[in-house]
């Protein structure tokens, strides 16, 4: 495939590069990564900005899963964690063959299992919010656990693609977009750390919802980079 047509023809006529079947699926799995993360992160601020009681500054956006509008990020979480898959799969035809052409979507591919499965097991109400719910962390559920438990193992597969594709953008000599990755992994990982380790708190909890957006940024940037690329041929 060149980069501007491909060989094959259909009833005489020459088919342009981004136009043949297979490049068209690719581009469709790949668009998904772009606005997977804006849909969440939009969907999430405008609850968080509307919704009573619920405070940026202390609360994690997992907690709007609770209350009777609850099932709103719940459906938030199981749709982008599905529109990332499919991004998964687009990144598996991209980049295969190749380095990282096989770990980065299954790391890509189970952050997004993850983030589907913390919409199915709801976060547990905590630290005042939904109104009504005393200021202490807060009775531990099964379901409660298991939110904690899916996200951490998809957040930890997320940071490790970061690194996986920093590594397939340097053997590709795209020194940027490596800077970029590794950076995002780093500030991602920290901001993951901090909010491991002390929820509640003003700063880790700004910095936690800084680093989400940042690889949300990430991920919708990346899957640009190689949707244009693939439009190319």
């Amino acid at each position: 495939m060149t980069a501007q047509h491909v060989s094959a023809r259909t009833g005489g006529t020459q088919v342009a590069a981004g136009c043949d079947p297979a490049t068209r699926v690719t581009k469709s799995l790949l668009a998904y990564g772009v606005i997977a993360g804006p849909i969440y992160v939009l969907t999430s601020v405008i609850q968080g900005l509307t919704r009573e009681g619920f405070d940026f500054s202390r609360h994690a956006w997992s907690l709007l899963e609770n209350g009777d509008l609850g099932w709103i990020q719940s459906a938030d979480l199981v749709v982008t964690g599905l529109m990332t898959i499919a991004f998964a799969a687009g990144l598996a035809r991209f980049l295969r063959p190749g380095r990282g052409g096989a770990w980065a979507p299954r790391l890509v591919a189970m952050y997004g299992a993850g983030t589907a499965a913390a919409g199915v097991f709801r976060a547990d109400p905590a630290m005042g919010f939904p109104v009504g719910t005393p200021e202490a962390p807060g009775e531990v559920t099964w379901h409660g656990t298991l939110h904690f438990v899916v996200g951490g193992i998809g957040f930890a597969c997320l940071i490790a693609a970061c690194f996986v594709v920093a590594a397939r953008f340097s053997a590709e000599r795209r020194g940027g977009w490596a800077a970029f990755s590794r950076i995002t992994g780093l500030v991602f990982f920290a901001g993951f750390a901090g909010i491991a380790s002390g929820g509640g708190n003003v700063t880790l909890n700004l910095a936690f919802t800084a680093s989400v957006v940042f690889v949300c940024a990430w991920i919708s940037a990346v899957a640009v980079h190689l949707y244009r690329r693939a439009a190319r041929g």
